[in-house]
């Protein structure tokens, strides 16, 4: 059982700096960062075991940061995906390819939990990719597989995070091999309107617990964009409904001692289309200058 906790999903991008460019936050950027969300957080979660996430070990180690990480990886598509819109298709190749690099990257998830056992505390084998819209699918079967793979390995708890629907409807398989359920709840996405918005997360809770009564359920996404152009309520899209819908669900969370990482600590430029208003780039509770959103400047956090 994962003691309970605060959790924050933390990427460091900032202006002109990606994953795709292979631009990286510095040491001393993520000092800063990680300085700015120690004492709120117990937990942080990162996506991939490469440079971003290796440096963020690295300084939580060197300056003996208090958080425990939940490391991923983000497995490769080993379905074509006709359904994405943004390139979800693989040829024969690819999927060969990508079959067999999914396993390289598990080895170095391992390799990573295993020198980092007093900081990693969890990690986990994949991102949302049973949903169907994504662009790495994987089947629900393999992502189980790559579980079992892995936990021969590691020493710590292993796990997959993907949306609440998918869980109840098709990660039975997934379900009976992790240590724990990982879910996400983003009522945003699917319009429903704010005042509903907390309901609609704790439904997804309920339903998850319901389905899988012997695991232990905690959420890895949930949030509320500041931005929109259009994919959302554009009305609830602000800073007031941020700080509305936090509230009410750490309380909740509080009451019911159910850990959740909030997506996310800070705004990401580069995420989404080039459209400025993209939602993706506006889930941070910081803005990507690092000053506070309403949420935080009412607590009087700097």
């Amino acid at each position: 059982m994962l003691k309970f906790g605060r959790g924050i999903c933390y990427s460091g991008y900032r202006e002109n700096q990606s994953p795709i460019t292979k631009v990286y936050p510095t040491y001393q950027e993520i000092y800063e960062d990680l300085k700015i969300l120690e004492g709120q957080f117990e937990y942080l979660r990162m996506y991939d075991p490469y440079d971003h996430a290796q440096t963020v070990l690295k300084v939580i180690r060197d300056y003996r940061l208090n958080f425990k990480v939940m490391l991923g990886v983000e497995p490769r598509g080993e379905i074509s995906n006709p359904n994405c819109p943004w390139g979800g298709l693989h040829s024969d190749e690819e999927i060969e390819f990508n079959k067999v690099n999914n396993f390289r990257q598990l080895d170095l998830l391992a390799k990573l939990a295993n020198e980092y056992q007093d900081i990693i505390f969890a990690v986990a084998v994949g991102n949302e990719n049973t949903s169907e819209w994504h662009h790495n699918l994987m089947p629900a079967e393999r992502i189980a597989e790559h579980v079992l793979y892995l936990k021969k390995m590691v020493k710590v708890p292993v796990t997959f995070c993907e949306g609440a629907f998918a869980w109840n409807k098709h990660c039975q398989a997934v379900a009976k091999a992790v240590d724990f359920i990982s879910i996400h709840s983003y009522p945003l996405w699917l319009k429903i309107k704010l005042d509903d918005a907390v309901k609609a997360t704790i439904q997804d809770y309920n339903e998850t617990i319901k389905t899988y009564p012997k695991k232990q359920v905690i959420f890895t996404e949930f949030g509320w964009a500041t931005s929109s152009t259009g994919q959302m309520n554009v009305e609830d899209t602000n800073e007031l409904a941020q700080v509305k819908y936090l509230t009410q669900i750490d309380k909740w969370a509080k009451n019911n001692e159910v850990t959740m990482f909030l997506f996310e600590a800070f705004d990401e430029p580069w995420k989404g289309s080039n459209n400025p208003l993209e939602p993706e780039k506006h889930w941070g509770v910081y803005n990507v200058d690092r000053t506070p959103k309403l949420y935080y400047r009412q607590k009087g956090m700097k």
